[in-house]
């Protein structure tokens, strides 16, 4: 079922701009919403599971901090697509190679603690999809490729997170290091949501609608955990 659920989160994204046309102010709260939830199931239930499952703190923390690395190197070839932004120009005659393959790499780090960790980060992740599909989608519609073309890389890039779900249920690699491979996505996540809610408010003023959607986020882990 997780499977089928990432790939319909990035297909109602590519939906939703196909029909609704959502507005910018619209995917803003989305990616509030997303941003506080992710970073909510990371700190209330990944955080406390990988430091329960190691007698080495310091090498969680370690990782963590080289996960947090990795997705900011990630970030300077994918311009910022993981949190809501694509500083690409649409009307390049070339594909842009290195956002999609960082922004493919992100997906497949996403699903790898899905299997152990439960249907809370399962969740975090569907919400954090589609409005990621929606930049996305947004930005395929506004260059001059192909519909095949554009059908062809979305599909690629919502085969992503199972394939890395897939991966981390059936090799043994995965399987036996997958608190040290958890602490590593624990940094990407905490690097993601973090950027995604500090940009969640434009020159620093209170907006009250993402207020709401951060809260939201918030409460809705605490109650689902």
């Amino acid at each position: 079922m997780s499977y089928i659920l990432l790939i319909v989160a990035v297909l109602l994204g590519s939906l939703l701009v196909l029909f609704l046309k959502p507005n910018n102010q619209l995917v803003r709260l989305l990616l509030a919403f997303s941003g506080a939830y992710l970073l909510s199931v990371t700190i209330l239930h990944l955080l406390p599971e990988v430091y329960m499952h190691t007698s080495n703190a310091k090498k969680i923390g370690i990782l963590i901090l080289i996960g947090i690395i990795i997705q900011s190197v990630l970030e300077s070839f994918s311009k910022g697509a993981e949190h809501g932004h694509i500083h690409v120009h649409s009307d390049s005659s070339k594909f842009p190679w290195l956002l999609f393959v960082s922004l493919c790499i992100h997906a497949f780090s996403e699903g790898l603690p899905i299997h152990h960790a439960g249907d809370n980060l399962l969740w975090a992740i569907i919400v954090h999809k589609i409005p990621i599909a929606i930049v996305l989608t947004t930005f395929f519609l506004q260059t001059n490729y192909s519909k095949k073309t554009i059908v062809l890389f979305l599909s690629l890039f919502a085969l992503m997170s199972p394939l890395g779900v897939l991966v981390s249920d059936k090799v043994p690699f995965f399987i036996e290091y997958h608190t040290e491979i958890t602490a590593l996505i624990i940094g990407v996540f905490l690097h993601i949501s973090t950027i995604i809610l500090f940009e969640s408010s434009e020159n620093h003023k209170f907006n009250f609608k993402k207020f709401t959607a951060i809260l939201l986020g918030i409460v809705l882990t605490i109650l689902t955990l």
